[in-house]
């Protein structure tokens, strides 16, 4: 997938994301003064030759600073001799010169409007960018990229399996599975070397379900933040570190909530307070443990090779249970 990817897409586009807006800006917009009506603004529109894909007006004062923004249905819709200036919004949602490609983007998802003024730090306006920038090939990349993302969680790419016969298909597909197979085989052996712990607190058996899923969520949601964040290029040192810290603190607030949450809820089914502490402790251990290590591993298998990062889900979601196992098991044998 990656591969078809790098054959229709230039491999530097993801570069172009980071370019400054300023590069990308237009500066064929009309310049409405404040104290034109709408008849005369309309007569000055005429005479410049600003092609189809003017949507906004904008109005600036003597400066050059923006003041207002008119709309095009608005401005056709009113009377001829009222001011621009009682018929532009002064709600301006702008740009600053300092911004990137990928900024302008978020704010076309985010507003849901068809250009945006660019301005600088004195709100004087350097031009537009309009969501021409969003371009089909722009949005089918950006697909292609989400669509390769959900295939690397389950474990194989569709254009390695096109052509296959069922043999074919199998061989692709079996290895991946090795990686739930050991993991699975290797909680069941964590199981029973515990055994007497369980026994001794049935409470735990009944909630291992819970935590296990929790991690297992954890871990898949920080691996789809992670993959996201590789599209952008290889990280360095710093980068990754910062990913980890970022994702600790997220995580740490996310297991300390679902841990009080079970664990409240173990202590008011059963009333035992030992095996609720357990449960609640584990949860936030397993928690933050799981989301570093969906963040960890796929950045680890992409710095590899680009055939190895395909293993990223299987893998993962394996050492996520593995590891909220231990902590579960390990927390338990401590407390009770």
């Amino acid at each position: 997938m990656q591969d078809h990817i790098h054959n229709t897409i230039d491999p530097n586009r993801l570069d172009h994301l980071n370019d400054p807006i300023i590069d990308h800006i237009r500066t064929d917009f009309p310049k409405l003064h404040e104290s034109l009506t709408v008849e005369g603004t309309l007569r000055l529109i005429r005479r410049q030759d600003l092609g189809e894909r003017v949507v906004y007006f904008y109005v600036l004062d003597r400066e050059e600073r923006l003041i207002g923004v008119v709309p095009t249905r608005r401005l056709l819709t009113s009377m001829p001799n009222v001011p621009i200036r009682d018929v532009m919004s002064r709600r301006i949602i702008s740009l600053p010169h300092t911004a990137k490609v990928i900024d302008a983007c978020e704010m076309f998802v985010q507003h849901k409007l068809l250009a945006f003024p660019v301005v600088d730090e004195s709100g004087f306006m350097c031009g537009t960018v309009d969501a021409g920038m969003l371009t089909e090939e722009s949005i089918s990349f950006a697909e292609r990229l989400n669509f390769d993302d959900i295939f690397q969680l389950i474990g194989f790419r569709v254009s390695k399996l096109r052509g296959k016969s069922a043999f074919g298909l199998f061989r692709f597909r079996f290895p991946w599975l090795v990686a739930t197979i050991s993991s699975g085989t290797i909680c069941a052996m964590l199981t029973g070397l515990f055994e007497a712990t369980l026994a001794e607190a049935l409470v735990l058996a009944f909630f291992m379900t819970v935590v296990l899923a929790l991690g297992e969520s954890v871990s898949i949601q920080s691996m789809t933040v992670a993959l996201q964040k590789l599209h952008f290029g290889p990280p360095t040192v710093n980068d990754f570190l910062g990913w980890l810290r970022q994702e600790a603190a997220a995580t740490a607030l996310l297991g300390m909530t679902c841990g009080l949450v079970v664990g409240a809820i173990s202590f008011g089914w059963k009333g035992a307070a030992d095996a609720s502490l357990v449960i609640s402790s584990s949860i936030t251990a397993a928690v933050i443990g799981a989301g570093l290590i969906g963040v960890s591993i796929p950045t680890l298998l992409h710095s590899i090779h680009d055939d190895t990062k395909i293993a990223s889900g299987p893998i993962t979601l394996a050492c996520a249970d593995i590891f909220t196992l231990i902590m579960y098991f390990g927390i338990a044998s401590f407390v009770l």
